[in-house]
């Protein structure tokens, strides 16, 4: 069997970052996760799911993990790589881990979304780093971030007021 492509991170991080502003422009928090195949294939994309109904636990990640879960094999699982457009929190972290996937890369990190966002209520960023979460559990994630980090951050500008 050939080896499976070495992934663009750089590329497929910008595309999970042009879903974020997406998001944003729909209205919704400017966060958005997408997970690829290890063929490099986007398999699916997911922006928060707060709106209408203000699911705090609605954080893209989450729910990309949650339809993930549901619909693909862990064996497809164990190989995906989920690209977000900010780290992943303790209870995203948390769903990534129980759904096996394989590594994670990130834009913005935990620290520095917290410094934008303050203690905004539809926003109390905990500063917890993912690799925390990760490193408490039984079979290693990857995690490759924060990496551009300014094309990020720049998505939440005038957005937590």
């Amino acid at each position: 069997m050939p080896a499976a492509p070495e992934l663009d991170h750089t590329a497929l991080l910008r595309l999970a970052i042009a879903e974020s502003l997406a998001a944003r422009e729909s209205g919704v928090h400017p966060f958005a996760a997408i997970l690829v195949g290890p063929d490099g294939r986007v398999l699916m994309t997911q922006h928060n799911a707060f709106m209408p109904d203000h699911d705090m636990t609605g954080h893209a990640e989450r729910v990309l993990m949650t339809r993930a879960s549901t619909s693909l094999p862990i064996e497809v699982l164990r190989d995906c790589t989920m690209y977000t457009s900010a780290e992943p929190c303790a209870m995203c972290a948390g769903a990534i881990y129980w759904t096996g996937l394989k590594r994670v890369v990130y834009g913005l990190s935990e620290h520095a979304l917290k410094e934008i966002t303050g203690n905004h209520p539809e926003n109390p960023t905990l500063d917890l780093p993912c690799r925390v979460v990760f490193a408490a559990g039984q079979r290693q994630v990857e995690v490759i971030g924060p990496m551009l980090e300014e094309e990020a951050a720049a998505v939440h500008a005038g957005v937590w007021g």
